[in-house]
């Protein structure tokens, strides 16, 4: 807790975790301002939501009022400004606002991060939670911003608040200190924000910073740079593989999810429900299934959440099935490791459909994978050629084929498709050559996906 009574507090963006950050430190009797380089028009509907005595500076940034800040609040994702700088030469205090809302919170907090499967793990172990009847709040990156958990039950002892936390958010994080934290993998993303790769492996470390020795740390003993990232950490370290069987934490078998938690009994979790396929899926699935339980969840009600669990919208999200070819929109795909993980035990033969505009990553691992699993990849948008080059090292030209436009894409992928197949639109792109974003990417898919097979077919 911090005392906000009469200080000047500065909440830079106005989204929803600025206004939570803004409505926690009004009702603290902190003068608040908030700024953001959108004018008053582009921000008619969230001015409306704002405390009552909220200064606003909008459509630019003003020096001084960051200078005489007694604190700055920063929502996820606000870059390095000149203003802040000079904010941070004069001493002020900045922080983000999942670690300013932590400061209000005394549940027990699971956070999760990683650089794929965040979402998936998070809404999956909140589940779990809830069904066991906590007071559970579930958010963060995902959805709602943990400020709205603050005054809530399950912000008080006895709740729980299942977290998804970015990179952006875990790089301001003092004091943030979760029960049980969760990393699922670390691969090159965000490169354009960080330095080098290192700096960003180090930036998804911090969640294991404020952790004692009677705290958890669940982590993915597949994955050699989130175990680097959890060496030194104070916490217990609860490892889950998909690869190896293991004493203690989770690993898969041919017919379940298998997890122990310390001085336990093995636990045994259905693997067939078709909103988590692939490798990936059963990584989070364990991940999730080890936190929901160390955070007191029951194994009956982790059961039936699993079993009822179904697909975040475009993440591995089944949309269609048609003589015997299931569709898939993975649209939320966008880096070349969430791709090469999705693809890695897949349950079905794949045409993949992949390209957009390149992030840097090198798909020489995708290739590898595809190799094993893929019947056919048709190529769009920018990265067509990168991909395709890599593709050639392990994959036959004439299995590699290009579309200009997605909806042909679809049409040449239902095309070579046969009985057994999945056609999966998991692009390892960006969306920003082609479409507005990847929910659009997804929507122009589905629609196409239902021109081939027809309204029936669509689920």
């Amino acid at each position: 807790m911090i005392e906000l009574k009469d200080k000047n507090v500065l909440v830079v963006g106005l989204g929803r975790s600025g206004l939570a950050a803004a409505r926690i430190a009004s009702e603290r009797g902190a003068r608040v301002t908030v700024t953001d380089k959108r004018d008053a028009a582009a921000l008619a509907g969230t001015l409306g939501q704002l405390p009552p005595g909220v200064g606003q500076e909008l459509g630019g940034h003003q020096l001084a009022t960051f200078v005489a800040a007694d604190l700055i609040v920063l929502s996820p994702g606000v870059p390095r400004l000149p203003e802040l700088d000079a904010a941070a030469r004069a001493g002020v205090p900045i922080t983000g606002e999942m670690e300013f809302a932590s400061r209000f919170i005394s549940g027990t907090t699971v956070a999760i991060t990683g650089t794929n499967g965040k979402s998936t793990t998070t809404t999956l172990c909140g589940a779990i939670v809830k069904a066991s009847g906590y007071p559970t709040f579930v958010g963060g990156n995902l959805g709602d911003p943990l400020g709205e958990a603050v005054g809530t039950r399950a912000a008080e002892p006895g709740g729980i608040l299942v977290v998804e936390a970015s990179s952006f958010q875990l790089e301001t994080v003092e004091h943030f200190h979760p029960r049980i934290a969760v990393l699922l993998n670390v691969t090159p993303d965000h490169l354009d924000r960080y330095p080098d790769f290192d700096a960003y492996a180090a930036a998804k470390a911090k969640i294991f910073a404020r952790q004692s020795g009677s705290d958890f740390a669940v982590v993915n003993a597949d994955d050699a740079v989130a175990r680097r990232c959890v060496e030194g950490a104070a916490a217990r370290q609860i490892l889950f593989s998909t690869a190896h069987k293991r004493q203690e934490g989770g690993w898969l078998e041919p017919d379940a999810l298998c997890i122990r938690l310390p001085g336990g009994d093995v636990e045994r979790y259905p693997t067939n429900n078709p909103s988590l396929v692939g490798r990936h899926n059963h990584e989070n699935a364990l991940a999730a299934l080890l936190a929901g339980r160390l955070a007191g969840a029951t194994p009956s009600e982790a059961r039936r959440s699993l079993l009822e669990f179904r697909a975040l919208a475009h993440r591995m999200e089944l949309v269609a099935e048609a003589r015997g070819v299931e569709y898939y929109d993975d649209s939320k795909g966008t880096n070349v490791g969430a791709v090469t993980a999705a693809l890695s035990g897949f349950p079905r033969p794949v045409v993949l459909i992949a390209g957009g505009r390149d992030k840097g990553g090198d798909y020489a691992p995708l290739a590898e994978v595809f190799g094993r699993v893929g019947r056919a990849v048709v190529l769009i948008g920018e990265a067509a050629d990168r991909i395709a080059a890599s593709f050639r090292t392990v994959v036959a030209e004439e299995r590699i084929l290009r579309a200009p436009t997605l909806e042909m894409a679809v049409e040449r992928a239902a095309a070579v498709a046969v009985r057994g197949d999945a056609v999966v639109l998991s692009p390892a792109c960006s969306s920003f050559d082609m479409f507005r974003d990847y929910a659009h990417r997804a929507e122009v898919f589905r629609a196409a996906v239902r021109a081939v097979v027809g309204d029936e077919a669509m689920q």
